[in-house]
């Protein structure tokens, strides 16, 4: 059986082993998907479908009076053993403190985790289930991020954004009534985390071009079907009609099945992530409120695809970039390091040193390559990054920032976070690109600087 985006309903996609063209075969452990008006209702059929006896249920302050508490009632109602925690703060951040409080009021006795929110509670019980040797369903309180189907679970763990392998959850609920009611920030956010494909796609192909990295056009035109679909209905957001609140939310779903038929997040997550990542790390050293991924994302992408104009514009001397890498001290570059990622600082300098991605041998036999097929570059970025009016129109339609001084983030970081988010992840995009050019510091103060004076007029 093919894989047919533009034919299949999100249904289709499980209980299958796809032979694919790019010589792998595609599959997911995600059992069922319900995304519908009511959805809610059957998560207890759900639930007894799947041979589940003694539900562990995690929620926060907001999801358990969003969808938690009525999923409570419907399993007690049905005489299903259910034990629930509700995480007692509004903000809830993903890291080892709060996984060893769900630990602590863990009942052994449960043989399943439901989680009900969004990015944050999905990622916690993804990774504890997966520890302890469980399955895991989640319930969405809102279609604010791409993350439900995936197969990574984004955590801070030692201060620094790292996404863990883990597995899929068997059950997906989206409940359209309650996916409507969500604040429309967070409906905006997820249109936002879709948005980021045309820059991460991007990356894809570059390092595909340049490191002969792994790539399905099978599972690029799942992307895109999900951006095509999104992009249809993005007109009728603020109305919040169930057929366009549904496109959204099974375009975040369709984009986690496809980052799970690969295995982790490339086909869904490029610089413009990176950079989100390095911001929420940022934010949250500094005590500053934290703000939703998809916003983010959004933010990002509207950098990245500056960022992709200034390469399109910029002037190759590949001799300099060779002086450049190979004038690289590993000791300044720690230094920096230290103060642009403080307390996170150590985790990214050991990576650094098993990865290698700024060695100067490495970077220079990777602008060899570069040089040889900077036409193909230059034509796939001219054929699949988005002119910035485009992005910014429909984010600014749905009232979400543009700029990330909007986001409150300075100009100084603005620039740091182009000069080293590219730390956060051994992935090759853009931000590598520029780094083995030699002209990234340059591109990030221009870049930032653009930014400052759109905010001053």
């Amino acid at each position: 059986m093919q894989i047919e985006p533009e034919c299949f309903t999100i249904e289709d996609y499980l209980h299958h082993t796809f032979s694919c063209e790019c010589g792998r075969s595609h599959h997911t452990d995600v059992e069922k998907i319900l995304i519908s008006q009511g959805a809610l209702e059957r998560v207890p059929e759900a639930v007894e479908e799947l041979g589940y006896h003694h539900v562990f249920l995690v929620s926060d302050y907001n999801t358990y009076q969003a969808a938690g508490e009525r999923v409570e009632k419907l399993l007690r109602d049905r005489n299903q053993a259910c034990t629930s925690y509700v995480i007692p703060r509004k903000i809830v951040v993903p890291d080892e403190h709060t996984l060893g409080e769900l630990l602590v009021h863990f009942n052994p006795e449960c043989d399943l985790i439901i989680g009900v929110g969004t990015g944050t509670i999905n990622d916690m019980c993804k990774f504890l289930s997966y520890q302890m040797k469980m399955e895991y369903m989640i319930i969405a309180s809102a279609p604010s991020m791409d993350g439900f189907a995936s197969v990574g679970a984004a955590l801070i763990v030692n201060n620094l954004k790292t996404t863990y392998n883990a597995h899929v959850p068997k059950a997906i609920i989206g409940d359209v009534d309650i996916l409507a009611k969500a604040p429309m920030n967070m409906i905006a956010a997820g249109v936002a985390d879709i948005l980021g494909k045309y820059t991460c796609l991007c990356d894809w192909h570059l390092s595909n071009l340049v490191n002969g990295e792994y790539f399905c056009p099978v599972i690029e035109r799942m992307v895109r079907y999900s951006l095509k679909k999104m992009m249809e209905q993005v007109k009728n957001l603020k109305e919040r009609t169930p057929e366009t609140i549904q496109t959204v939310m099974e375009s975040l779903v369709l984009t986690g099945i496809a980052m799970s038929f690969v295995g982790n997040s490339r086909p869904a997550s490029g610089c413009e992530h990176h950079m989100s990542h390095y911001w929420e790390m940022k934010f949250l050293f500094e005590g500053r409120p934290a703000v939703l991924h998809g916003t983010k994302v959004g933010v990002g992408t509207m950098t990245a695809i500056r960022l992709y104009q200034k390469f399109m514009e910029s002037e190759i001397d590949y001799e300099e970039a060779v002086r450049r890498a190979e004038a690289f001290d590993f000791a300044e570059w720690s230094e920096n390091m230290k103060r642009t990622y403080g307390a996170a600082a150590d985790g990214v300098i050991a990576n650094e040193k098993t990865e290698q991605k700024n060695d100067p041998e490495e970077v220079k036999k990777r602008l060899v390559v570069i040089r040889e097929k900077m036409g193909d570059i230059r034509r796939t970025v001219s054929d699949l990054v988005p002119k910035e009016a485009l992005i910014r129109g429909i984010l600014k339609d749905l009232d979400a920032p543009v700029n990330p001084l909007e986001l409150g983030i300075d100009c100084g970081m603005v620039s740091d976070s182009i000069e080293v988010a590219k730390e956060v992840r051994d992935r090759y995009t853009l931000l590598q690109l520029l780094w083995d050019l030699g002209i990234l510091k340059t591109v990030a103060e221009e870049t930032a600087a653009s930014f400052q004076k759109e905010m001053e007029k």
